[in-house]
C-alpha cells in the first residue's frame, strides 16, 4: 500500500479536521490525488481532487467553500482541510491516485489508501 491516510476522528458539527495522505513512492509528483468518501453500503463518491502540479482542483458541490485540498510534493503528502463539518460528512474517507490529472470517477484511480473514518455528531 503506497497511500496512508490519517487525521480522521470524531467531532461535533461545525468543527474542523485535517486529513493527510502520505505516498511512499518517489513518483508522487506524477500523480493527481483525489479524496473520496464512502457511506455504508454505498460506492465511493468523489469529494475533491488536485492535479499533479497542484494547479487544478475540483470539489463536490456539497463541500465547496468548506473543504480545501492541497499538496506538498516535497513531503509526498496531500491534505484535505475540512471546516464547518456536518453530520452528513460522516463517512470513511479514502485518498486515491491516478496519473497526471483528476477524474470524478473512482474507477479511474489505480492506487487507494485504506481509509480513515470521519464521524460528525449533531
Amino acid at each position: 500500500v503506497h497511500l496512508v491516510e490519517s487525521g480522521g476522528g470524531s467531532v461535533q458539527a461545525g468543527e474542523s479536521l485535517r486529513l493527510s495522505c502520505k505516498d511512499s513512492r518517489l513518483t508522487f509528483n506524477l500523480y493527481a490525488l483525489g479524496w473520496f468518501r464512502q457511506y455504508p453500503g454505498k460506492l465511493p463518491e468523489g469529494v475533491s481532487c488536485i492535479d499533479r502540479d497542484g494547479i487544478s482542483t475540483d470539489y463536490e458541490d456539497s463541500v465547496k467553500g468548506r473543504f480545501t485540498i492541497s499538496r506538498d510534493n516535497a513531503e509526498n503528502t496531500v491534505y484535505l482541510d475540512m471546516n464547518t463539518l456536518k453530520p452528513e460528512d460522516t463517512a470513511k474517507y479514502y485518498c486515491a491516485a491516478r496519473p497526471i490529472s483528476c477524474s470524478p470517477s473512482p474507477n479511474e484511480y489505480n492506487e487507494w489508501g485504506q481509509g480513515t473514518q470521519v464521524t460528525v455528531f449533531p
